[in-house]
C-alpha cells in the first residue's frame, strides 16, 4: 500500500509550490477509510461542492475527498497520512465563513470535524468548559442554560466555536466581553504532521499566564493554515442579572456614530451597541417584520443590575438625544429583545433579499474609534458615487463596521466597481491606523492588504512560522499568506 500511495502526489520544489493542484487517488482514498471507516469519507460530486465554499463571493473549489473524523486520534491519524504524502488538509465546521477560508484551491482532503461534538469538561466554579470542534455557540448555551453561565461571543451565525477561535471571531457583545482571543484560554491542535499540542499545556484552565510564548493566541486567528484546533477550552461568563434592548433613531450616520462615541467615553458598560444604515434599517424591516423609522439607527443592550441599568439607560438616552436622536425607546421583554436582535443577525439575508439571485460580500475594517464618524461617512459617499447596492451595519461601540454589497458576479464591471470599493476602503482604514478585518480574517480576498498592514518584516515573519509548523504548505494553502 505504501508504494502505491506515493503516487498520489507528484515530487514539488521549494515550499510554497509543495501544494500545486494535485491528484488524489483511488488508493489514498482507500488509506483514509482504514482510519475512520468508509461511512466517513465521501468522493460524491454534491457533497465535494458543498464543502467547496462558504457564504463569500468566492468561487467554489471543491476538495477531493471529504473525511468526518470522530476523535482527535483519527484527526492525528489522517494528518499524518496528509503530511506523508503531501496532500492539502483544510478543516471545515460549519461553512459560515465570509472569505473563503474552506475553499481547497489546491484541492485535497476536507476535514469535516462536525461529528466531534461534545462538550468535554465544564467547570462551574472556574468558569470554564472545554468542546470539541462539532460544537456550535447555541448548541453550548443551550447546554449552559442551567448553570447560570453563558458563552457571550455571537458573530450572527451559529458558527462551530473551534472555527469561530480560528478565525478570530467576535460580534456583537465584543464591546462588554471581547473577541474570541480575550476568551480562549486553550486549545487542543493537530499540526500538520499529525502530533497533538495543548498550546496551555495539557488540561490546563488557568485565568492567566506569563509562562512563555503565547501559543494560544497564535493559533487564534490561524484560520487552519498552522493546524487544526480539535478542542478549546473557554471562558465562560455569569448571565447577568437584568438586561435591557435599546432602539435609538437619527437624523444622519455621524449623529448615530458620534453618540457611539461619546457613549463608550462617557464610561457606560453597554453590552451591545450596534449600528444600521437607512438602508439596513429598511430591508431590516421587510425581511424581519419590524416597524423601525427608516433611519440611521443604534440598537443597544445593557447588562446589569435593576438600578445599574436605570442610570445606564438614562445616561444614555441623554447623549443620543444631545446629538440629535429624535426616537428612544427601550424594552426589558424577552421577546422584544429577540425580536430585535434576531432581525440584526439576520442583516446579511436582509441585504442579499434586496436583489434575489445575486452574491453577496461583506467589508470588515476596523478603526479607532474616534476615526470610526469620517470613515463610516466617506463609506456612504462611496457606495452611492461607485452606484453600488450596499447596506452599512457594524459594532460600532469597537470601531468595527461591515458594508454588505449585492452583486451580479457575471456583470464584469460591477464586479469590478465592488472589488475596488472594497480595497478603496480597506486602504482608507489603514490610513486611519486600522485593520482591513477586524473579525471575518484574511481567507482569500485580502493578502495584499495584509501585506499594507504589517509591512515586509511582519510577512516575512509569519512566512517564517508557517514554514516552522508547516513546513510543506500543506495547511489550508493559499490563504491569509
Amino acid at each position: 500500500m505504501a508504494g502505491q500511495l506515493r503516487g498520489a502526489a507528484r515530487v514539488l520544489g521549494p515550499w510554497r509550490s509543495y501544494c500545486s493542484k494535485v491528484k488524489v487517488s483511488e488508493d489514498f482514498v482507500e488509506a483514509l477509510k482504514a482510519v475512520v471507516g468508509e461511512p466517513n469519507v465521501s468522493t460524491a460530486a454534491v457533497v465535494l461542492e458543498q464543502h467547496g465554499h462558504d457564504e463569500s463571493m468566492h468561487r467554489c473549489s471543491p476538495p477531493d475527498a471529504v473525511v468526518w473524523p470522530q476523535n482527535v486520534k483519527q484527526v492525528s491519524r489522517l494528518a499524518a497520512l496528509c503530511h506523508d504524502h503531501r496532500i492539502p488538509i483544510i478543516p471545515f465546521g460549519t461553512g459560515t465563513g465570509l472569505e473563503g477560508g474552506v475553499t481547497a484551491i489546491r484541492g485535497g482532503i476536507c476535514f469535516n470535524l462536525t461529528h466531534m461534538d461534545r462538550v468535554l469538561d465544564l467547570n462551574v466554579d472556574d468558569f470554564s468548559v472545554t468542546v470539541e470542534p462539532g460544537v456550535t455557540r447555541k448548541a453550548l448555551n443551550s447546554y449552559l442554560r442551567d448553570t447560570g453561565l453563558w458563552f457571550p461571543v455571537d458573530p450572527g451565525a451559529d458558527a462551530s466555536l473551534c472555527g469561530m477561535a480560528a478565525t478570530g471571531a467576535s460580534g456583537t457583545n465584543a464591546v462588554r466581553y471581547g473577541t474570541m482571543l480575550e476568551n480562549v484560554i486553550n486549545l487542543e491542535v493537530v499540526l500538520a504532521n499529525g502530533q497533538i499540542l495543548h498550546t496551555s499545556g495539557q488540561g490546563r484552565r488557568f485565568r492567566k499566564s506569563s509562562a512563555g510564548y503565547n501559543l494560544t493566541e497564535l493559533f487564534v486567528g490561524s484560520e487552519g493554515t498552522l493546524g487544526i484546533i480539535t478542542t478549546a477550552t473557554l471562558r465562560l461568563h455569569g448571565i447577568p442579572e437584568a438586561t435591557v434592548a435599546a432602539v435609538s433613531s437619527f437624523p444622519s450616520i455621524q449623529a448615530a456614530v458620534d453618540s457611539t462615541v461619546q457613549i463608550i467615553q462617557s464610561g457606560v458598560p453597554v453590552a451591545r451597541i450596534e449600528f444600521l444604515d437607512d438602508v439596513m434599517i429598511d430591508a431590516c424591516n421587510k425581511y424581519s417584520g419590524l416597524t423601525n423609522a427608516v433611519a440611521p439607527t443604534l440598537f443597544l443592550e445593557f447588562h446589569g443590575s435593576q438600578q445599574g441599568l436605570e442610570e445606564q439607560l438614562q445616561r444614555t438616552e441623554e447623549i443620543t438625544r444631545q446629538n440629535g436622536s429624535f426616537h428612544f425607546a427601550w424594552s426589558k421583554e424577552p421577546e422584544e429583545r429577540s425580536r430585535l436582535w434576531t432581525a440584526r443577525h439576520n442583516a446579511w439575508y436582509a441585504t442579499m433579499a434586496l436583489r434575489p439571485g445575486c452574491k453577496g460580500y461583506s467589508t470588515d475594517v476596523c478603526v479607532p474609534i474616534s476615526r470610526l464618524p469620517e470613515i463610516m461617512v466617506q463609506a456612504k459617499k462611496d457606495l452611492k458615487t461607485s452606484e453600488l447596492t450596499g447596506t452599512i451595519v457594524g459594532h460600532v461601540g469597537d470601531g468595527n463596521f461591515h458594508c454588505i454589497l449585492v452583486f451580479n458576479s457575471e456583470d464584469a464591471d460591477e464586479y469590478h466597481r465592488v472589488t475596488e470599493f472594497v480595497k478603496q476602503l480597506g486602504r482608507n482604514a489603514l490610513a486611519m491606523h486600522g485593520t482591513c478585518t477586524g473579525e471575518h480574517g484574511i481567507g482569500l480576498g485580502k493578502r495584499q492588504l495584509l501585506k499594507e498592514e504589517i509591512g515586509p518584516v511582519g510577512i516575512e515573519t509569519m512566512r517564517q512560522i508557517k514554514a516552522v509548523l508547516d513546513p510543506k504548505n500543506l495547511m489550508n494553502p493559499g490563504k491569509v499568506l
